[in-house]
């Protein structure tokens, strides 16, 4: 039997083990609380010995203030430096694996670009006066900064400030070699940032001789040529180590506008810099007046190159596409036949520039770029900017620029693509998408309209009522796809109110949609490369040979109502300064919000081009639409292009090849402000001869290769050949 008054007998209840816990727990925790109380109350007790009153504590908050604006400024500065060092991915070297020489579409020497042609020599080995000159042109203080100097930074501010203009640049070598490497000329915050953080970078991972040789080597030096070696040899017929101060000032000179200062363009301006170049050795205590005294009496001279200008922008867009295509190539030393026409280029190049010149202080445009592909594909004429001499960076292919109604192509193209035709009935009135109310220019509405007039008066409603109503679903997404199979390659931005032309695009990317049309649907391929040759004269790549055929994008019945409607606008629409004389004409305006971007993108049987005029930093002209310059400018150049060759119908359309006018080509004296007079393009043969020589060609072309002579002869192919000797 148990006994009831033994405690130790009992079995322990589950209840109280768990009480137990429950009990400990507790007291754990009430006991780290009250001890990390205790700690807390030490810690201010502590604390309070340092509490500061009257000026003292406005110091302290101030730091502490300063503390936290400086922990999110850091990270601010970590958020803007990350695409900066974005840029250094990969081998960002790989420039100095190619040395290219670019011939035109006929076989004639245009520039070369990659490595640099006449051998570099190492800083140690250049003439001390050479880098002396430089640094105090362009950096004095180069070998004391850490890729940014703040205290020249703060004197060029300062003088540009008594001066009221700009007289002084704060950029290091350091900072303009980053902008060489990574990034472009464009004037953006954006870029200036980007160039700041590279320029530590570049600090931080290459000591400072070889920065200097590499600024010294990729420079643009005027007349085509990179580097100061390059440069020395152009101007001076001689190596960079055997330059005179004379000579070293005129090199170092150039850096800073090698266009204007160019001595073969301009010799006494590049004397005056000349000249400059040799004073600030002497303010900057590098040289005394006593030595370069004889460099100021006796300035430099250089050798006679006539007028020699390459087509820089073009060559700065094939390269890219070289190293594109021959990165698969074992040999990087190349010789590649472009597709430029030199006589198109120069014909562009002046007409954009007489635009400008005639009119850009009118409308408040400040530059301008233009594409000018042949039927088929081949990128006859590009122009980037107005000089290339001060700005390297290539508008026709780099800046991205809102398109304006130029992009509604590819909304009506759809539109045909679904059923509908140049006729079918639409109605202009205000529209609602969403939060987005687009609004025609003028703020009118015409009410019950068709397609055609729509496109040719270019009203915005209507593409908008198309891709909501009349595309079915996901029309942005369609929309998107159909500027990609047109060869738009910039990225489209996904957004409903890019039926009117919101979406950045390039003008090479609407010079290749346009070039569709005349292609009768078919994408246009375009291509600045036609051949690729090692020195042995081996093809390593040939354009049609390589390249897959085009593929058509757009059904024929589409693609002549597109036609027949683009052919409409310089008619009866908003092109009508546009109109080629003689030769039938499509094409669209674009005119962008405020007046920022003005286009005129259009095609004859024979090419495509498009014209762009705006600013660089983004201002807003003078009221100037796609309808008024870049429609003039586009019509001189076609002026110049259609003379003496043969003219080719657009597809799809009716009477293609209306009769030329017999009267020479004058300039407009109406008023209308369609003044431009087009160049005259040279003749050298007549129709029917470039005809013959064009079929005789195609017949070498085709033709089997012979073999060798003695091989031909011993098969009784050919007589033997007998050797002449002097007697007969």
């Amino acid at each position: 039997m148990q006994d009831p008054f033994n405690q130790e007998n009992r079995p322990r209840k589950r209840s109280n083990i768990l009480l137990r816990i429950d009990s400990w727990i507790d007291s754990s925790i009430w006991n780290a609380g009250f001890g990390v109380g205790e700690l807390w109350e030490e810690i201010t007790i502590f604390f309070r010995r340092f509490r500061t009153r009257g000026i003292w504590k406005a110091v302290f908050e101030l730091a502490g203030e300063g503390m936290n604006v400086g922990t999110a400024g850091f990270v601010l500065l970590l958020a803007l430096a990350l695409p900066a060092f974005e840029e250094t991915a990969g081998n960002w070297r790989a420039q100095d694996d190619f040395a290219v020489t670019f011939l035109d579409r006929y076989g004639n020497e245009i520039g070369h670009r990659g490595i640099i042609h006449e051998d570099s020599a190492p800083v140690d080995q250049l003439p001390d006066h050479f880098v002396k000159a430089v640094l105090a042109t362009e950096d004095r203080r180069f070998f004391d900064h850490f890729g940014i100097d703040f205290l020249g930074l703060v004197r060029a501010m300062t003088e540009n400030v008594k001066a009221n203009s700009v007289v002084q640049g704060g950029s290091t070598i350091t900072q303009q070699l980053a902008k060489n490497l990574f990034l472009t000329n464009e004037r953006t915050i954006e870029r200036k940032i980007k160039e700041a953080f590279l320029a530590f970078w570049l600090e931080a991972n290459l000591p400072k001789k070889e920065i200097l040789r590499l600024y010294l080597d990729r420079a643009y030096m005027g007349g085509g040529t990179f580097g100061a070696a390059a440069a020395a040899q152009f101007y001076f017929g001689k190596d960079i180590t055997e330059v005179s101060l004379a000579e070293a000032a005129m090199l170092a000179g150039l850096f800073k506008a090698p266009a204007r200062y160019a001595p073969h363009i301009n010799l006494p301006a590049a004397r005056a810099r000349a000249n400059e170049v040799l004073s600030n050795m002497v303010q900057g205590n590098l040289m005394t007046e006593g030595q370069v005294i004889g460099a100021r009496r006796n300035p430099a001279s250089v050798i006679d190159r006539g007028d020699h200008d390459a087509p820089d922008y073009f060559l700065d867009w094939a390269f890219e596409e070289v190293k594109r295509i021959a990165a698969r190539f074992d040999t990087h030393s190349l010789i590649v036949r472009t597709t430029i026409d030199i006589g198109m280029q120069e014909a562009a190049e002046a007409s954009l520039e007489t635009s400008l010149r005639q009119y850009g202080e009118q409308y408040r445009a400040s530059q301008g770029a233009l594409v000018l592909i042949e039927n088929g594909g081949a990128v006859r004429a590009m122009v980037g900017g107005r000089d290339y001499g001060e700005s390297q960076f290539n508008r026709a292919t780099r800046a991205l620029r809102q398109p304006g109604s130029s992009f509604k192509i590819y909304t009506y193209s759809l539109a045909m693509e679904k059923g509908m035709t140049p006729d079918s009935p639409i109605i202009d009135a205000p529209i609602h998408w969403g939060n987005w109310n687009p609004k025609n220019y003028g703020n009118s509405y015409r009410g019950r309209t068709d397609i055609k007039t729509a496109l040719a008066k270019s009203i915005n409603t209507i593409p908008v009522r198309l891709a909501k109503e009349k595309l079915g679903p996901n029309p942005i997404e369609q929309i998107m796809a159909q500027a990609k199979k047109f060869g738009v390659q910039t990225p489209i931005r996904k957004d409903v109110t890019i039926p009117i032309g919101t979406s950045e695009v390039t003008v090479l990317d609407q010079a290749t949609a346009f070039a569709v049309f005349p292609a009768g649907g078919m994408e246009s391929r375009r291509h600045g490369i036609t051949q690729i040759m090692n020195y042995k004269g081996d093809v390593l790549y040939d354009f049609n040979r390589d390249e897959p055929p085009a593929k058509r994008v757009l059904s024929e019945t589409a693609e002549a109502y597109m036609t027949q409607m683009l052919t409409r606008v310089p008619y009866v629409g908003t092109a009508r300064r546009a109109a080629v004389d003689g030769v039938l004409t499509g094409g669209k305006t674009g005119t962008t919000q405020a007046y920022r971007d003005a286009w005129f993108c259009g095609f004859t049987g024979n090419f495509a081009a498009a014209v762009w005029f705006g600013n660089d930093d983004y201002t807003s002209s003078n009221r100037m639409t796609g309808g008024s310059l870049p429609a003039m400018t586009f019509k001189r150049l076609m002026d110049y292009a259609h003379q003496g060759i043969e003219l080719r119908a657009i597809p799809g359309v009716e009477n293609p090849l209306p009769t030329p006018r017999a009267a020479p080509l004058v300039a407009d004296t109406s008023g209308d402000g369609n003044g431009l007079t087009p160049p005259q393009r040279p003749r050298t043969l007549n129709r029917q001869t470039t005809d013959i020589l064009r079929a005789l060609s195609d017949l070498f072309d085709k033709a089997k290769p012979l073999g060798a002579p003695d091989q031909l002869a011993a098969a009784g192919s050919v007589p033997a050949l007998v050797p002449i000797t002097a007697e007969q």
